[in-house]
């Protein structure tokens, strides 16, 4: 187990470099930050004294290093526009998008997986077929389309809700729900796929020729064992919640760090938009870590085959 872990972090470091190489060197195809920063009666001198302050007229290798170097001691710099430590701003920002988060995967969870399991077992009735039409049209509209419909009907038809920014818990209902309507479809559809592989199998079959109950079987082993694809998927369905936050915070104004994110590329303040993709990355390849040891947890036997 711990050879196993081992070489998973191990892959988590090579990909975290690679995504900080990526971002550091793609931005800086983009253009110098330094002529947004400053005033249009600003003359080339004082165009040129600022890139020198910030850095950006030594060479790119040299600015390369210095950026490892800040990123392995865990300073992930100060914002080239607000001149604050990004480490600050991420912090303000990151409880409003775990929030976000949190509720999305409320209702990814709380609703798609009872709709996979209503889809598996009763597949041919007429609840199953009005399930599966739900899960389908969740699963074709767009994130921020489904954001104007919500706003639109229960903030400005109905008024029973916020239309925006934040508060009380019923700020959080219209964007959790915006948000975790994909999710819910994808958790939806490999729960049903997961449950009808197991309950074709040899065990369930001879447990019913003896009489166990479908529920009480579904409970004590098919769900143990249908859980692993939904492992899976809920460690990139997390990450993707993460980031299609983006969308949804900046439909319902809320203040979280896509927010800051989309702001902070319009300036160009790279710092910042480094700050946010290198936590996403840290996040999706922690979640695919922990989503193995679970595999390890539901099925022992995974690991001795990955230990052979």
């Amino acid at each position: 187990m711990l050879g196993f872990l081992f070489r998973r972090l191990g892959q988590a470091l090579i990909t975290v470099f690679g995504v900080a190489t990526l971002i550091f060197f793609v931005q800086r195809l983009t253009g110098d930050p330094t002529y947004l920063l400053v005033p249009e009666t600003a003359t080339q001198a004082d165009i040129d004294a600022l890139r020198h302050a910030l850095g950006f007229d030594r060479p790119l290798i040299v600015q390369f290093g210095s950026f490892l170097a800040d990123l392995a001691r865990f300073d992930l710099g100060q914002s080239v526009v607000q001149r604050v430590p990004v480490v600050t701003i991420i912090a303000s920002r990151l409880p409003y998008t775990l929030m976000l988060a949190a509720g999305a995967l409320v209702v990814a969870c709380g609703i798609g997986i009872p709709i996979g399991i209503l889809l598996a077992l009763f597949r041919d009735r007429p609840v199953a077929k009005l399930a599966a039409g739900f899960v389908l049209a969740a699963q074709s509209m767009p994130t921020f389309w489904s954001g104007i419909l919500l706003i639109l009907v229960f903030a400005v038809m109905l008024g029973w809700l916020p239309p925006s920014s934040t508060g009380d818990l019923s700020h959080l209902v219209m964007p959790s729900i915006a948000l975790g309507l994909l999710s819910m479809a994808t958790f939806a559809r490999i729960t049903r796929s997961a449950l009808l592989d197991e309950l074709s199998k040899d065990y369930v079959r001879t447990a019913r020729s003896r009489g166990v109950r479908t529920g009480r079987l579904l409970v004590r082993h098919v769900a143990r064992n249908a859980s692993i694809p939904i492992i899976t998927v809920a460690a990139l369905e997390i990450s993707n919640l993460l980031a299609g936050a983006v969308i949804v915070e900046t439909v319902f104004a809320w203040p979280g760090i896509g927010q800051v994110t989309v702001q902070a590329i319009l300036a160009r303040d790279f710092m910042i938009v480094q700050g946010v993709v290198l936590l996403g990355a840290f996040v999706t390849v922690a979640l695919n870590l922990i989503s193995d040891i679970l595999y390890s947890v539901v099925d022992p036997r995974i690991v001795l085959e990955q230990a052979r």
